[in-house]
């Protein structure tokens, strides 16, 4: 349905802007009238009107709701909800609030939509490109319950620590992603434009040149006459590996060695177990059901290997079986893991078993981010220092020569 901004005049004679969906403006101009609202300006919202234009640039990349600004509108809702504010109200001040267009948008539609006499759930599954699997379930759980407040508390508290997880990742990975850019740059740079200059002396004798020299003088020339081509063949290179990884068979490889790698694949599969206890202890929590919950994690484990250890779990439980039996045989779950489950099956206390286990694959993943990072930088620095290394030592070697001749 399509969303409309305006500015109308309320029944006091002040001025008021807001949005509003209808199927056309005259029915946009009704509503507002109905709701006791005089329109002065009323059109369509840039977020509909351009949705073709931005599809083309890769779907809403201009206009699009942060993660960071979901967690703060959860946070902000769930306070003003404890507070004994009803819904329509809360949401209100939260539009009121926002300074982001997008955002405020949403929540427009989202207000309107539970004006409507729709749930808060369904208002939420809207919008799926911005409110997760995990959030409108959670929320469903608290409509249910009667706890809403108490859920969006947990959503919150769960959305803050995936990103606090997620930040700790992308730290570590700055600080070698730049020392590759910058290194790669100063070598082409030296190889391409400097190299050639010095070594053009060393051709002009025509005389035998040492292995590191003609080596140097050949990357060198291949660089600057087939730069295009090398970079053509790259290119080429990535698109048939991502088409690959596409399919079935490419990606359950690929899946298998993000948790075999040595180094890596330990640390994949911590941040595969945090995130699974985390966000299913999470939905248990929050009231969802078990076969729900799982079905909901398998979705974004982000791994085929692991969904299908869940899905055949899911199977097992239905028939009887507790979840750490039906977990126990897979390779990818460790038997502390299944151990702590069974601990938390056993006392009932499933949920606070969970906790405790992400807590502590957290933490490992912490310690295993800070190893290697501080192994990161050495080898950068040591691969760096024999490439600058080799080529100085190419240009050194003829100049020994010539002095020996000498």
């Amino acid at each position: 349905m399509p969303v409309f901004e305006y500015k109308a005049l309320n029944q006091k004679g002040k001025s008021c802007k807001g949005f509003i969906d209808a199927n056309s403006e005259s029915s946009a101009r009704n509503k507002l009238r109905t709701a006791g609202k005089y329109p002065v300006s009323i059109r369509e919202s840039l977020s509909r009107k351009g949705s073709d234009k931005k599809r083309l640039f890769g779907g809403f990349l201009f206009d699009r709701v942060k993660s960071d600004e979901i967690q703060i509108f959860t946070r902000q809702l769930a306070t003003l909800l404890g507070a004994g504010i009803p819904l329509i109200g809360a949401l209100a001040s939260l539009i009121d609030q926002s300074t982001t267009p997008a955002l405020k948008r949403v929540l427009a539609q989202i207000r309107d939509s539970v004006n409507e006499g729709s749930t808060l759930t369904d208002s939420l599954a809207k919008h799926p490109r911005i409110f997760s699997n995990v959030y409108i379930n959670m929320v469903r759980s608290g409509e249910a319950s009667g706890s809403l407040d108490i859920v969006l508390e947990r959503l919150a508290d769960f959305g803050e620590k995936q990103r606090a997880l997620q930040g700790k990742l992308k730290a570590a990975l700055v600080y070698p992603i730049f020392m590759g850019v910058i290194g790669t740059g100063i070598l082409f740079f030296l190889i391409a434009y400097i190299v050639p200059n010095i070594t053009q002396v060393f051709t002009d004798m025509e005389r035998a040149l040492p292995l590191p020299t003609r080596l140097l003088i050949m990357a060198s020339d291949n660089l600057r006459q087939y730069w295009w081509l090398q970079g053509g063949i790259l290119l080429i290179i990535i698109f048939l590996v991502r088409l690959f990884l596409a399919g079935d068979t490419g990606r359950r490889l690929w899946d298998r060695l993000k948790l075999t790698l040595p180094g890596i694949g330990q640390l994949n599969k911590q941040i595969v177990l945090s995130r699974f206890a985390a966000t299913l202890s999470s939905l248990l929590n929050s009231g969802v059901p078990l076969i729900t919950s799982l079905q909901i994690v398998s979705s974004i484990v982000n791994n085929s290997l692991i969904q299908e250890v869940l899905e055949d779990a899911m199977e097992q439980i239905k028939k009887g079986k507790s979840m750490s039996s039906a977990l126990e045989s897979s390779v990818w779950f460790p038997p502390i893991f299944i151990q702590m489950i069974s601990v938390g099956e056993q006392s009932g206390q499933l949920e606070a078993m969970l906790e405790k286990i992400s807590t502590t694959y957290e933490r490992e993943v912490e310690t295993a981010i800070l190893g290697m990072t501080s192994l990161i930088e050495p080898v950068m620095i040591a691969a760096m220092g024999a490439a600058v290394g080799f080529v100085v030592l190419s240009i050194l070697l003829p100049i020994f020569e010539m002095n020996q001749m000498i």
